[in-house]
């Protein structure tokens, strides 16, 4: 379990950097270079992703959706400046709650 939530984290990280890249290069005038690099770290956000060891693509990123709304919390917290409130982290526990019921329930 470790091992999966090394990737979601490290596949989070990059789709949202990649995103974050190019929505400075598109909404505050940053270089062009800055969203080239943002596409190509979504492209590498594509590639991390597929390190899972689950069988379903879709359970992967169903799951993988819940970490990633943790991180875009935390992401916003840290570089954006913006202070998530008690609702930002309810959502977010929720999602941590319907990730581990995913990943972690007994099927045949």
């Amino acid at each position: 379990m470790i091992y999966a939530i090394i990737v979601f984290i490290f596949a989070g990280l990059a789709e949202i950097g990649g995103g974050y890249l190019i929505w400075l290069w598109l909404r505050e005038g940053k270089p062009f270079y800055w969203g080239m690099l943002g596409g190509v770290t979504l492209i590498l956000y594509g590639v991390i992703v597929t390190f899972q060891s689950f069988p379903s693509f879709g359970r992967v990123y169903a799951a993988y959706g819940g970490i990633f709304v943790v991180l875009s919390v935390l992401w916003g917290w840290g570089i954006d400046r913006k202070t998530p409130d008690l609702y930002d982290w309810l959502g977010a526990a929720i999602c941590i709650v319907g990730v581990s019921v995913m990943l972690l329930a007994p099927r045949h």
